[in-house]
């Protein structure tokens, strides 16, 4: 039996460690989009992996490896599976942060690293939790899996077919996705789901090169101007995607989606004093209506243009080529090939059959039953440590590849961590506070026993 104050105990005397361990694991720029330290992550991952007594392989996927491991434990009968990541965003603009983000700096009660947060903290946490659990008894509870893959911040491009390939050896009965957060109060989120998405790149090339805009301004056609026509197209003023029938499969919100959304706290005061919003699409105010439309409505956002000159001072130029990153999240029951297909009929009918789509990453929405036991477990026991239950959300607006959990491993997915609004994910600075990586630990270690015991 458990000591789950003993447990606490051990994490808050072993906190150093801890941190010192993830702070290694932060020192490798493991950059997917940028090809960089994939190799020395995946040893790092492996090492701090097998030094829990897991055995472990390097799986290849078509691109960045997975690192697999297993431990079996106490109870044969059950088997928790992990999935995390161990690639990060790139760190630029580098002049942003205030610390080197490859050197995990400690100040005020937070750490500070490129994927300290996303997802290397949560990672470093829940093994943690398990040495919290192992200084009690040699054995774990149940039997213990981790997926950790390096292309998650490029769009899990090989994991849907990895996990369909190997579903066997990644069988488990729940799985405790990469993340989790608590809100604005400190109060943990339990996101039922992920929105999918579907990422393309625009782009129109019409000249040899860039020409002098006084000689070609008046006769030659404009790259920069032909994409913008054609993104303008695709989206009217009330944010409504206007490609045909991008709408028909769209589930719409049930009952009990909009009694969890009602009993959301209201978020839109803080994301107007953090993010410096002056009022939200379609002036949308209060809930329900704003986590509804944060959550379960699909989106298309233009992520990056390029174009012609943008350097300092002018340049009068007419740029032969340009481009664009554009995304699509998608809720259930949308599919990125839908999504393409509608797009490249919708852009052809008006006339934009020269502008070129390429998709660079996809993945399919994907929901767990808000009924599900395990589910409602973790939401449950993480009042012992948080002082409260975790609210439920429909869905994250963020996207995943939970889907391949869910469609071929047929296992509830469920998010628990140590991200706060604050910890500034994908940006410069981002940090973790040292409090709730102790919560989450503390959470964690009390979800793998009781799922042992259930």
């Amino acid at each position: 039996m458990v000591d789950f104050k003993q447990a606490d105990q051990y994490v808050n005397d072993n906190l150093d460690a801890s941190l010192d361990e993830l702070a290694a694991l932060c020192a490798v720029p493991s950059v997917a989009a940028q090809g960089m330290g994939i190799d020395e992550a995946v040893d790092v991952v492996q090492a701090m992996l097998a030094k829990r007594g897991f055995t472990t392989e390097v799986m290849q996927t078509g691109g960045a490896p997975v690192v697999y491991a297993e431990r079996k434990g106490r109870n044969t009968a059950k088997t928790l599976l992990f999935y995390n990541h161990y690639d990060v965003q790139p760190a630029e603009p580098l002049e942003l942060w205030d610390s080197p983000p490859f050197e995990a700096t400690r100040r005020d009660g937070k750490m500070y690293a490129r994927g300290v947060s996303d997802d290397k903290g949560h990672f470093a946490s829940r093994l943690f939790a398990l040495d919290s659990l192992l200084a009690q008894d040699p054995e774990l509870p149940c039997n213990i899996k981790f997926v950790v893959e390096g292309e998650e911040e490029i769009g899990s491009l090989h994991m849907p077919a990895f996990v369909e390939k190997h579903a066997a050896k990644l069988a488990a009965d729940a799985c405790i996705w990469e993340f989790g957060y608590v809100d604005a109060n400190d109060k943990p989120i339990q996101y039922m789901g992920m929105r999918g998405l579907c990422y393309v790149e625009f782009t129109v090339d019409l000249l040899k090169t860039d020409v002098h805009s006084g000689l070609g301004g008046s006769i030659f056609p404009n790259a920069a101007w032909r994409l913008v026509w054609a993104l303008n197209s695709l989206k009217g003023p009330d944010g409504r995607i206007r490609i045909p029938g991008h709408y028909d499969k769209v589930v719409p919100p049930t009952e009990l989606d909009r009694q969890l959304a009602t009993a959301l706290p209201y978020e839109g005061d803080d994301y107007k004093q953090r993010y410096g919003v002056k009022e939200f699409l379609r002036g949308t105010q209060g809930n329900p209506n704003l986590a509804l439309q944060e959550f379960l409505e699909p989106t298309m956002t233009i992520c990056g243009l390029t174009a012609g000159y943008q350097g300092p001072g002018a340049k009068t130029v007419l740029p032969a080529k340009a481009s664009a990153k554009v995304d699509f999240r998608l809720v259930p029951n949308q599919t990125p090939e839908d999504v393409m297909k509608g797009l490249r009929a919708f852009l052809d009918a008006e006339g934009f059959s020269d502008v070129e789509v390429k998709e660079l990453g996809s993945e399919p929405p994907g929901r767990t039953d808000p009924n599900d036991p395990f589910l409602n477990m973790v939401v449950e026991t993480a009042a012992e440590v948080y002082g409260a239950p975790m609210t439920r959300v429909p869905m994250s607006g963020g996207s995943g590849p939970n889907h391949a959990f869910l469609h071929y491993l047929k296992l509830p997915v469920v998010t628990a961590g140590l991200g706060y609004p604050g910890g500034l994910v994908h940006a410069p600075n981002e940090n973790i506070r040292e409090d709730l990586y102790v919560k989450a630990t503390q959470h964690i270690a009390r979800v793998v026993t009781k799922f042992a015991e259930a």
